[in-house]
């Protein structure tokens, strides 16, 4: 297995961004309309400190994964949090350490501005992807609510 590169997302890779945010959402059995696509993809290109951000994930120069992450401020603190919002490993490269590798370039890049709190969220089914946030996080113990 070849090792995994991480990268900042670039202009250059809408086509293999959208294919695998394409196939995150239909591991989650949701669709989202062109407009949220195009509106998404701007907004990671998009400065500002609460703009979403987003890494690459390469095998020999294959795009594999990918993820999202935004900072936000928060009552508890002084400086902003880190909310990692989608990550997606593509099947075949899964366990690989594909995703562990996308949330540490998270985490480093998050360090960079003093924010050390990195959270998410995932299904409570996504039993594959728990089996590594157990390895690399600790659970909180919160439940999610939202107003749907």
């Amino acid at each position: 297995m070849s090792d995994v590169t991480i990268r900042p997302l670039q202009q250059t890779d809408h086509d293999e961004w959208r294919r695998l945010w394409t196939a995150y959402l239909e591991f989650y059995k949701t669709t989202v309309p062109e407009e949220v696509y195009q509106t998404t993809w701007k907004r990671l290109f998009t400065e500002g400190e609460f703009e979403p951000k987003g890494f690459l994930a390469l095998i020999d120069g294959k795009p594999v994964g990918l993820v999202h992450y935004l900072y936000h401020r928060s009552g508890w603190s002084i400086v902003n949090n880190c909310y990692l919002q989608d990550l997606f490993t593509a099947p075949e490269t899964r366990g690989k350490g594909v995703g562990a590798a996308l949330i540490e370039a998270v985490k480093q890049e998050a360090g960079k501005i003093g924010v050390t709190n990195v959270y998410w969220m995932t299904h409570e089914t996504n039993a594959t992807a728990r089996k590594l946030y157990d390895r690399v996080a600790r659970q909180t113990g919160f439940i999610e609510y939202d107003l749907t």
